[in-house]
């Protein structure tokens, strides 16, 4: 939302939220000694009994980079296709912290998932690494779709091109918001 890395969003209603990935940035020239950079997890303390998961959209370091870093804190149930899921469990398991792998759990493209007050459902987008996915995520209010990071590639190496199809189905119900990268 505006810059490149450390991506983490919070959606949230009165009663739940969930948060879409959890990543982290990489440092300029001018910051000596530091090697990365993650987000500033403050909010999360104020809501964190609201919280009914994480979502993630891919692998890329800036979108679950900074989830070890997260879960010395929090520890919520991580909603997401099979290669983002074992990337954060290598991670986890690098940091010696084997036991949230416990909290994975995988979901499948095109099916709603309820987490919170929220039904998220994954679909799958091309990018420059595999098993990508943007959210529809429909609120009592209406229904979000966060696109993460994509690109619409007609011939993708391993076969699956971005899902337009259901892409269009959500954009005949409606769509309250669209964020896209």
């Amino acid at each position: 939302m505006g810059e490149i890395g450390g991506n983490m969003m919070v959606i949230e209603t009165q009663k739940s939220a969930i948060i879409v990935d959890v990543g982290m940035s990489f440092p300029d020239e001018t910051m000596h000694g530091v090697d990365i950079l993650i987000p500033n997890f403050t909010y999360i303390k104020e809501i964190k009994d609201k919280i009914a998961g994480i979502v993630i959209t891919h692998g890329h370091e800036d979108h679950i980079g900074a989830m070890p870093y997260f879960f010395k804190e929090f520890q919520f149930p991580i909603y997401g296709t099979s290669l983002p899921l074992e990337m954060i469990g290598s991670k986890f398991d690098e940091h010696k912290m084997k036991d949230y792998r416990k909290l994975f759990r995988p979901i499948k493209k095109r099916e709603q998932i309820q987490i919170g007050e929220f039904n998220v459902e994954w679909i799958h987008v091309t990018h420059s690494i595999i098993d990508s996915c943007a959210l529809a995520i429909e609120t009592p209010i209406g229904t979000l779709i966060h696109t993460a990071d994509f690109k619409i590639d007609h011939t993708p190496i391993d076969g699956y091109t971005t899902d337009l199809h259901r892409f269009a189905h959500y954009g005949a119900k409606g769509v309250l918001c669209l964020f896209s990268d």
